[in-house]
């Protein structure tokens, strides 16, 4: 039976990737709420605002019924509350949920211990205070940030404009020849149509936001079987 995953996504950038996802992926649904924004900038007092409790739970209820996973589909709205404070945000979740929830931040924890992966580059659309906040998040994990790159935009929603060949060029810049992958943590970055080329450009795994968002979700779910065209993560 195909699962059904519900994403949280703040506000309006790059939530069409989702769609595309499940189109591509042909069994399981990703149905989306957009979560309040009250302002769209990657500020650390913004970012803390969109992360809130009441925040995530009146999304969840805006979502359709049964569900057998949900996600919380914002990295820098998670890394931002720090390892303890993202964790009581999931737990938060789970429990007004009633099923098996996570975030965009463990997400990328747990792909990269599902891949071995243990040094990394990080190429962050984010202003680099922000960025500098998912690197202690890693920290806790144990994962060694190698190098971190910064574009400092400061809306999702100029991120969510940016062209393919722009998102493959910064991933690139950013890898680091001693990393085991290249991390692109921001959801408002379109990448699930890119994903196999983003590899095939940096030449190892690339782990991207939305990607891990959904693999999570699909893996909560129960539904983690191996799918072409989404990267080493899901081969």
């Amino acid at each position: 039976m195909n699962k059904t995953v519900g994403i949280l996504y703040p506000g309006y950038s790059a939530e069409d990737d989702y769609p595309l996802a499940e189109k591509l992926l042909g069994g399981p649904a990703l149905p989306l709420v957009h979560t309040e924004m009250r302002v769209d900038a990657h500020r650390v007092d913004a970012l803390l605002d969109i992360g809130g409790d009441d925040v995530l739970a009146a999304g969840w209820k805006e979502l359709p019924q049964p569900l057998d996973a949900v996600v919380w589909a914002c990295t820098s709205g998670s890394f931002v509350f720090g390892w303890d404070g993202a964790a009581a945000q999931v737990a938060a979740l789970r429990g007004t949920a009633g099923v098996p929830a996570s975030s965009t931040s463990f997400a990328f924890v747990d792909a990269c211990a599902h891949l071995d992966v243990a040094k990394v580059a990080v190429g962050a659309t984010y202003p680099d205070d922000v960025a500098a906040r998912f690197v202690d998040f890693l920290a806790s994990a144990g994962i060694e940030v190698l190098t971190r790159s910064s574009r400092g935009i400061v809306t999702a929603a100029e991120v969510g404009t940016l062209p393919p060949e722009t998102v493959l060029d910064f991933a690139a810049a950013a890898d680091h020849p001693d990393a085991d992958a290249v991390l692109l943590p921001d959801t408002a970055l379109h990448t699930i149509g890119l994903l196999d080329a983003l590899e095939e450009r940096v030449g190892k795994p690339v782990l991207t936001a939305n990607q891990v968002s959904i693999w999570q979700g699909l893996r909560l779910a129960g539904a983690a079987d191996p799918r072409p065209g989404f990267g080493a993560l899901f081969r």
